[in-house]
């Protein structure tokens, strides 16, 4: 059972560390909850800032609900770092549900989020509480920035790239989590936003991005379809969402599009063993591993939103730095707000929605990781 109001599980991983980092920046107890207390004790020892000054526990589970249920229970709030999501993260949303916790997660992985959406979202509202998946850099910048293009009276159809700059090297800085995440989302349809329906993606979709702030388009792909189109598809505003990421100087996303096309033409009909098979084999061969921290003179981003309407045009855009710190940092946001107790939404909402994005985006502009311009076009 949860000494503390919030559970960071997941807490021997990258992202769980650096939630970790924020909550105890804001004087936030916490209880990490994983599969082996000893390991993670060490880890945080070695990565988490200030944690000599932390009020915190760390409590054993396995990943069942019944375990899970019990070591959240008492808590207020969860938040879920475990991931591939689609593999394991409804285990963890059904074990919040029961233990009468809000939800929040760091997944932009669209074929989770429909399903806990469609599972477990009428459930939550009932019960008074949050599930709000993808509260993560990918994708609440472009969300954020989606939402001031919004602000634009008539815009209705939205554009949204998500470009990022980090290590050179395909692979270079990724995690486990991460690595497994973005092979399985070659299994699971990747959907936009279309006249209020979700509409597959071209097999191996791609995109070329320009933006102002860069000298050269960027290659993109829709990356298993993001959160965005799920978040929109009942707003009363948007018709439609089309959303992608890209990363520029950097050619991982080239390679992850060649591994699709390798996938639709190799693989997609092989049977589910087979192609656990497949995954396993393409994340040992990626040699993931824990990164460094982020550098500001090294990884930035820009999230930009194009709104449309009949007549209407607008561009927002939202500049940043160090995405998994920023995602530790809009966590964090979130807690607080649920920890006394101002949410405008329950059930299945994102955080830009339960929250607020100006509120979000506020809380990153203090903290010197975004500022954000909206452009008539």
């Amino acid at each position: 059972m949860a000494k503390y109001p919030v559970v960071v599980y997941g807490a021997s991983g990258y992202t769980g560390m650096l939630i970790m980092d924020w909550l105890i920046d804001q004087n936030i107890p916490f209880t990490a909850v994983a599969r082996n207390a000893k390991r993670t004790q060490e880890m945080m020892a070695q990565r988490v800032v200030r944690l000599e000054s932390a009020t915190y526990e760390i409590v054993e589970a396995t990943h069942d609900v019944e375990s899970l249920a019990r070591a959240f229970k008492g808590a207020k709030v969860v938040c879920n770092t475990v991931g591939p999501f689609v593999n394991f993260g409804l285990t963890t949303v059904e074990a919040t549900l029961q233990a009468g916790c809000h939800y929040l997660d760091t997944t932009g992985e669209q074929s989770f989020i429909r399903a806990a959406r469609d599972r477990f979202g009428e459930q939550f509202r009932q019960a008074g509480l949050l599930l709000a998946p993808s509260t993560a850099y990918m994708y609440s910048f472009s969300e954020i920035a989606a939402e001031l293009a919004l602000e634009t009276p008539g815009v209705d159809a939205l554009e949204t790239a998500t470009l990022c700059r980090g290590p050179r090297g395909a692979g270079s800085g990724v995690t486990v989590g991460s690595t497994a995440s973005i092979f399985e989302i070659f299994r699971h349809e990747a959907c936009y936003l279309w006249e209020k329906k979700l509409v597959p993606h071209a097999a191996n979709a791609s995109y070329t991005v320009a933006t102002p702030e860069l000298l050269q388009p960027v290659f993109t792909i829709p990356w298993g379809g993001t959160s965005l189109p799920i978040f929109f598809q009942n707003d009363s505003r948007v018709n439609s969402c089309i959303s992608s990421v890209g990363f520029y100087d950097n050619e991982v996303m080239k390679f992850v599009h060649a591994v699709g096309q390798k996938w639709e033409s190799e693989y997609k009909n092989l049977s589910k063993d087979e192609q656990d098979q497949v995954v396993k084999g393409l994340v040992d061969s990626t040699t993931p591993s824990m990164p460094p921290r982020e550098r500001t003179t090294l990884t930035r981003t820009v999230d930009t939103a194009i709104g449309r309407g009949q007549l209407a045009a607008v561009r927002a855009t939202v500049r940043g730095v160090t995405p998994y710190i920023s995602t530790g940092a809009l966590q964090t946001a979130a807690v607080m707000k649920l920890l006394d107790g101002e949410t405008a939404k329950v059930g299945f909402a994102s955080a830009c929605k339960a929250f607020g994005h100006r509120y979000l985006l506020g809380f990153l502009e203090q903290r010197g990781l975004a500022s954000a311009s909206v452009t008539a076009l």
